[in-house]
């Protein structure tokens, strides 16, 4: 239990060191459409559970400190990816029992409640406080930018984030850890695995974007 008390600890806090993270694209301007620059961080003077996003470098710091706490503390590493697959086993439980547990990958992998599970729902609670306290806390159908750039249809928007969700864990699965696995905790061991899988988010990510919002949305 002290294990899955500081996994949802830490999962708070990444929430609170990384508000530059979680806000980070830019928000529509007057006419609805996005802005073609990034909003400046708010100065560092002000109150930093309420200020809109960080610096971040101080959010990279702040991540950085974690991921040591992380090791020195629980002897883990910080990684999300897994306990959606946790989840998923969690979930089909319910219909089909103990079968599950036969299965080979959650015999390596058991749907429980662990670590990785708590630290997730940390970062959800850290998310959702961040955001109600910088005021900026909404419930949207559709994201102002998704709107601005492809329209206000919440089906089209859900079923583009549908395939995009099951892309990004088929993926994270397939390169054995997500960004945070890999690009946070794989990295600073100086994983080699690590340092490729990190590249090939960045050369997805980028071809993804500009075949979206530049070839098929523009």
């Amino acid at each position: 239990m002290r294990t899955l008390a500081i996994a949802l600890a830490l999962g708070l806090s990444m929430s609170w060191a990384s508000p530059a993270l979680a806000k980070g694209a830019p928000p529509p301007g007057p006419d609805g459409q996005p802005l073609g620059e990034w909003v400046l961080p708010e100065p560092s003077g002000g109150d930093p559970f309420t200020m809109r996003r960080w610096s971040p470098y101080i959010a990279g710091v702040g991540i950085g400190v974690l991921c040591c706490l992380a090791f020195l503390l629980s002897d883990k590493t910080i990684g999300c990816s897994t306990a959606f697959a946790r989840s998923a086993g969690m979930i089909e439980r319910l219909f089909r029992g103990t079968r599950v547990d036969e299965q080979p990958y959650y015999q390596q992998f058991k749907p429980v409640v662990d670590w990785e599970w708590m630290l997730v729902l940390g970062l959800l609670l850290g998310a959702a406080a961040s955001s109600w306290l910088s005021g900026e806390f909404a419930l949207h159908w559709v994201p102002p930018l998704w709107a601005a750039r492809a329209g206000a249809d919440p089906a089209a928007r859900w079923a583009v984030a549908l395939f995009g969700g099951i892309c990004l864990g088929f993926g994270a699965r397939w390169a054995g850890g997500c960004t945070s696995g890999h690009g946070i905790s794989g990295t600073l061991q100086l994983a080699v695995s690590s340092w490729i899988a990190v590249a090939g988010f960045f050369v997805g990510g980028i071809v993804a974007a500009v075949l979206l919002f530049a070839v098929i949305l523009g």
